[in-house]
């Protein structure tokens, strides 16, 4: 069974989708509806910006997503998924991949979800942290023996989780895991404390949008960030998708469920290979591949 991986932030790129554009005919209706759908032209920073300008939230999130979306509509009759799953933002992209989302309301959301996340981020100085080297029990234990807000936020691969929360707490929870023999305990350079309890205004800025958007019946279950398992009720997705913004993505466990439930091939859809070298490190036997067109 063909699995379908949607990257999230972080597999952002200078000159990302303009072989898609120049290619494609469908890919040019997509993106100039985008510019649209947007207000501004969001294609002239992924074909020409620097990755200064590429790195802005509500850039980032919205360039992402159209990359993999477009990517996967120029794929055509090609693209059968048998299940989906996205990490993080990338959930977006596989709800329009599964049906659930149009492409016009799923990039609504994920320009809302942006600016929501940015002003969360700018009214209260947060950051995040990748551990490496440690079981993620060792570092959910060390997150709960610091004062402030610390919490495990990204379970990426095994020996591979990021912490989410305030500067001054995210800075004594490296310094511990580096006590408890951690290979690298290292900050991040993101704009805020993403998936943690700091994110509560975006997710409730964001839980408004979402409710008032229509989610159709899938044609494949995907595998949700918050529950690990398959879903396919439209309103079990909705309430997935909700939470996930102060939840943490269960890359790890979603991935093994997949495995679980017949996966044998990941395909990643989207800018980068990020994940596909997630995917390796859960389970070195699993094959793995690139979307292409």
């Amino acid at each position: 069974m063909n699995a379908y991986v949607f990257p999230g932030q972080g597999a952002q790129f200078s000159g990302m989708g303009l072989d898609l554009y120049e290619n494609s005919e469908i890919a040019k209706e997509l993106f100039h509806k985008a510019n649209d759908i947007l207000g501004f032209e969001i294609t002239k920073i992924m074909f020409e910006g620097t990755a200064e300008e590429l790195k802005q939230t509500k850039v980032t999130q919205p360039a992402i997503f159209l990359h993999s979306v477009i990517l996967s509509k120029v794929m055509g009759e090609t693209f059968v998924p048998d299940m989906v799953a996205g990490h993080s933002l990338g959930e977006f992209s596989a709800l329009v991949a599964n049906g659930v989302l149009t492409f016009e309301d799923a990039l609504l959301l994920v320009s809302k979800r942006a600016l929501a996340m940015q002003k969360a981020c700018e009214a209260l100085p947060s950051t995040m942290a990748a551990v490496l080297g440690l079981e993620d029990e060792v570092v959910e234990e060390g997150c709960n023996t610091i004062d402030g807000i610390v919490v495990a936020a990204n379970y990426n691969c095994p020996g591979q989780l990021v912490i989410s929360g305030e500067i001054e707490a995210i800075e004594k929870a490296c310094e511990l895991m580096k006590e408890k023999g951690a290979r690298r305990a290292l900050m991040l350079p993101v704009g805020g404390a993403f998936h943690s309890p700091l994110m509560e205004p975006a997710r409730e800025e964001l839980a408004a949008a979402i409710e008032a958007t229509t989610f159709s019946t899938p044609t494949c279950p995907i595998y949700q960030n918050v529950t690990t398992t398959a879903v396919t009720d439209p309103e079990e997705i909705k309430k997935n998708l909700i939470a996930q913004l102060t939840a943490p993505v269960k890359w790890t466990q979603s991935v093994q469920q997949m495995i679980n439930d017949g996966a044998t091939l990941f395909t990643e859809v989207g800018p980068g290979k990020v994940l596909s070298g997630l995917v390796k490190k859960i389970d070195r036997s699993l094959e793995t591949a690139l979307a292409s067109v």
